[in-house]
Order: structure tokens, then C-alpha cells, then sequence
């Protein structure tokens, strides 16, 4: 028999691998504890220039010493996202089961786009599919369907282009397609047009209300302006969940004026797509099941590693726009099922088995509880920040972003957006804290995106001390004392 190289995964290496994968975990659990810190606050130039001297044609020839020099390259500085102090991005800390899955997706290496690479998990995928559409259609879409991607701007993607494709079937001219969506909505919409071949000029953007959710009665409007210009209302995007204010636009609403101008009607739930598990706001999504296109982020809102998203729809006839036909792949005449048949991906990780432990482990339950957690301590957090002097609050929390800024008196807006720039970078700097940046109608604000189901009240309140703490710090005036040493 051939011998067997050493680094090679096979049945008479498996000692090599149980101890590879054991060395993996170690390496991580040895960072984890951080006392409270989700960073080091190392610089872009450090980290770039350590990275840049590893020579990659002069293997270390040993996975212990490979850990090691990774440990410096990125382990040690890099960002934790269960640790309280992070409150920046739609980063969540994830569910433990969905890690033991990462390990069996990694090593079985399956491909989810024909049957005969992936068997069994071709049908786990299609039971999450169906499932995941029950909670999003109920009873109303019986041939729902949809496939799992790498993410939401790619579900986005596939349902614009779905949507784009039926209105070029029903003899609309693609010149004259038209997208509408809130001025709140996620930048994908734009890319989507672009990569469509529409252009940026194809996406009108629709006024929102003093939520921030899109406003049907703007919504009516523009869809009649498409209407008089001779163009086509290709499709309507709502937001259930925007990235800044988590504002869910009016779905019901929304959904008639689509209907009543026969434009597909795609609902990016992207973000608030956690709230189909949660067992007190599900509400929330009203409307929802009147979508034909539904994006959910199982990494967001579900606590899943990335990558792990879906694209719903609900006429599963519909992804034929995405069915193209390979002999060596997927013949027509195809005995067994072929999920390249719906998906813009060929080779496709099996990310549907992440969330398929989650739920057979701890059930769906325990996810919604975690999101309504995360959204009642953001309600908490703004209750506080609305008694700071210093502080302004830009809006009241929707689902679990806090947006505000440290504004002390004295300062006009220009003076208040480059302190808070500043706050936010001296703050990363520090590796005390992260907040992210934003701007709400042209000034800079700061927000605090919570995900983190075990964070407190009196942790985030001291993570907003902290922008405070900063932001004083950096308007003080300038005594003598503070420039003694400074010429050394």
C-alpha cells in the first residue's frame, strides 16, 4: 500500500487529526480570556507588516510551530465577539453546537450542490429549507422554497435577480426596470442593480418616516411616478431590521402597494429574520409571509459562525431563473435531487448543518430567547443614556442597535463629529471597548450593536463611561503640566 502522506486526512491518520483538531481548540480556548477586553487594540500597519515577513515557500514543517507563529499573527490581537465590550458590528457570539459542526463540515469536506456528494445532507439542508420557510410563510406558500448562501448580500443578490428575471419573462424591457427601496435600506441593493446590469440609476430610494421605517404613503407615490414614466416597478425591498436602527418597515403595508403595482416584493430580514424564532416578538414580522423573496442571516441574529444564510421564496418554481444544466453535473434527466439547480453557488460548504446542531441540541426556543434579550437590554441601555447630559441619542432602539454620540456643550456639529471619530478610535486603540461609526443625516454618530445574550446592563452603561471618559479626555484644555516631557 502507499504510504500515506503525514498531512494527508485519511482512516490511518486519524491520531493525526484528533490531535491537530485537539491543538486547534486549545489555541483558541488558551485566547479566549481576555478580562473583559474583545481587543489588543494593534494598528492596521503592525498587524500588516507581521503578516508580510512570513516567507510562504519555507514551510515551518510542524503544525505545533505553525500554531505558535498564528498565535502571534492574529489569535493574540484578534476581535472577540462574546466578550461585553464589543458592541460594534452584526457580530454575534455563537451557539457551541454549531462549533462541533464547523468540525465535521471541515473534515467530511462535503459539496451541498448534488446528491451524490453530499447525500444525507442534501435532505438535512432541504428539512432547514422547508422549516425555516414554515416559520417565514406559514400555511399561505405550500411550494415555497429557497437555498442556503454565503450571506445577505448574496440572498439579496439571487432575490433581485429572481425578481429582475420574472419581470423580463412577463416582457418588461430591462432598461425600464425599476428597484424601490428605503433610503434606510442595506447597500447590497445598490450592488445587486449593478451586478444585474441595471446601474445605479435603476434604484430609487423611498422616504422614510420618523421610525426610519420606509413610509407607504412615499412608497405609493414613487410606485405611481415608475407607473407615468412608462417603467417598470421590477421589485420592492423592505427591511425588516435596517443595519443602523433595526426599524422594520411596515411589511402589511408595504406588501399591498407591491401587489396592487405587480412588483416582486423581496424582505430583507437579514437582521431581524431572529425574531421568526422569538416567542414574544414574532409580531414583529407581520406581513412577512406576503413577501416572494425572504433573506434571513442565521450568523447575525441566530448566533451561527459564518457563513451560514438563506434565501426563501414563495413559489419554489421561481429558482429556475437560476437553473443552468451541466452534463458532467446535472443533466435534465437527473435521477436524484440537484441543489445547484437553485443556487448561483456550485461548490457549497454544508453551513446548513451549523444550525441544524443549534436547534436539535438546545430548539429554536433558546435562540429567540437570546435575541429578545439582546433587545431588551438595548431598551435598557438607551433608558440610561437618555438621562446623560453629554450624551445624545439619536432615536429609541427598534431591536438591539443603540445609536448616539458624546456631545459636550460648547462644541458645534463639525467639532462634535471629529471628537466622536476620534473617541471611537482612541477607544479601539485602548482595546477597552468597540463601538462602530455612523452618520444620521450628515453628522457622526457612534452605536452600540448588542448580540451578546450575556451582557449586562451595568457593563454596556460602563462601556458608554468609557466614549464619555475619552471624549472628556479629549476636550480638555491643554495645560503646562500636560507638555512637560513632551520636547524630550
Amino acid at each position: 500500500m502507499t504510504s500515506v502522506p503525514v498531512h494527508l486526512f485519511h482512516s490511518s491518520r486519524v491520531q493525526d487529526y484528533l490531535e491537530a483538531v485537539g491543538a486547534g481548540a486549545a489555541a483558541v480556548a488558551g485566547h479566549l480570556e481576555r478580562r473583559g477586553r474583545p481587543a489588543t487594540g494593534r494598528g492596521p500597519r503592525e498587524a500588516a507588516r507581521a503578516v508580510a515577513a512570513v516567507d510562504l515557500d519555507r514551510p515551518l514543517g510542524d503544525g505545533d510551530r505553525a500554531l505558535a507563529e498564528l498565535s502571534r499573527l492574529w489569535l493574540q490581537d484578534t476581535v472577540w465577539f462574546h466578550e461585553p465590550a464589543y458592541a460594534a458590528h452584526l457580530n454575534c457570539p455563537v451557539a457551541i453546537p454549531a462549533l462541533q459542526a464547523e468540525v465535521l463540515i471541515s473534515a467530511v469536506n462535503a459539496s451541498l450542490d448534488t446528491f451524490d456528494q453530499s447525500v444525507g445532507a442534501t435532505f438535512i439542508e432541504r428539512h432547514l429549507v422547508d422549516w425555516t420557510a414554515g416559520r417565514v410563510y406559514g400555511d399561505s406558500a405550500p411550494a415555497a422554497d429557497g437555498i442556503f448562501t454565503s450571506g445577505g448580500t448574496q440572498s439579496n443578490l439571487q432575490g433581485l435577480l429572481l425578481a429582475r428575471d420574472h419581470a423580463l419573462a412577463g416582457g418588461a424591457e430591462a432598461s425600464r426596470l425599476r428597484i424601490l427601496a428605503s433610503a434606510e435600506a442595506h447597500f447590497s441593493v445598490q450592488k445587486a442593480a449593478r451586478l444585474l446590469g441595471l446601474g445605479d440609476a435603476a434604484v430609487l430610494p423611498v422616504g422614510a418616516d420618523a421610525e426610519r421605517r420606509m413610509d407607504p404613503v412615499a412608497l405609493s407615490r414613487r410606485l405611481a411616478r415608475v407607473a407615468d414614466a412608462g417603467d417598470v416597478a421590477m421589485a420592492v425591498v423592505a427591511t425588516a431590521g435596517t443595519t443602523d436602527f433595526g426599524a422594520i418597515d411596515p411589511l402589511a403595508e408595504v406588501a399591498a402597494l407591491a401587489r396592487a403595482h405587480d412588483a416582486w416584493l423581496h424582505v430583507d430580514a437579514a437582521y431581524g429574520g431572529g425574531l421568526l424564532a422569538s416567542r414574544t416578538r414574532r409580531h414583529l414580522l407581520a406581513g412577512i409571509e406576503h413577501a416572494d423573496s425572504v433573506t434571513v442571516d442565521y450568523h447575525k441574529t441566530w448566533f451561527q459562525p459564518v457563513s451560514a444564510s438563506a434565501l426563501l421564496v414563495r413559489n419554489g418554481a421561481t429558482l429556475r431563473h437560476v437553473t443552468w444544466h451541466a452534463d458532467y453535473l446535472n443533466p435534465k434527466d437527473a435521477a436524484h435531487p440537484n441543489q445547484v439547480d437553485k443556487s448561483l453557488q456550485t461548490t457549497r460548504r454544508f453551513d446548513a448543518l451549523k444550525l441544524w446542531m443549534t436547534l436539535r441540541t438546545m430548539g429554536a426556543d433558546a435562540l429567540g430567547d437570546w435575541f429578545d434579550t439582546v433587545i431588551e437590554l438595548a431598551a435598557e441601555v438607551a433608558d440610561h443614556l437618555e438621562t446623560l447630559p453629554d450624551v445624545e441619542l439619536a432615536a429609541r432602539p427598534s431591536l438591539s442597535t443603540v445609536v448616539f454620540r458624546y456631545r459636550p456643550d460648547g462644541l458645534d456639529d463639525e467639532a462634535v463629529d471629529a471628537l466622536n471619530t476620534r473617541v471611537r478610535e482612541a477607544l479601539y486603540d485602548s482595546g477597552r471597548g468597540m463601538v462602530a461609526a455612523t452618520k444620521v443625516d450628515g453628522r457622526t454618530f457612534l452605536k452600540l450593536t448588542l448580540l451578546n445574550p450575556v451582557a449586562t446592563t451595568e457593563q454596556l452603561v460602563g462601556l458608554v463611561d468609557l466614549v464619555r471618559e475619552h471624549g472628556r479626555a479629549l476636550t480638555r484644555p491643554v495645560r503646562a503640566a500636560d507638555l512637560v516631557g513632551v520636547a524630550r
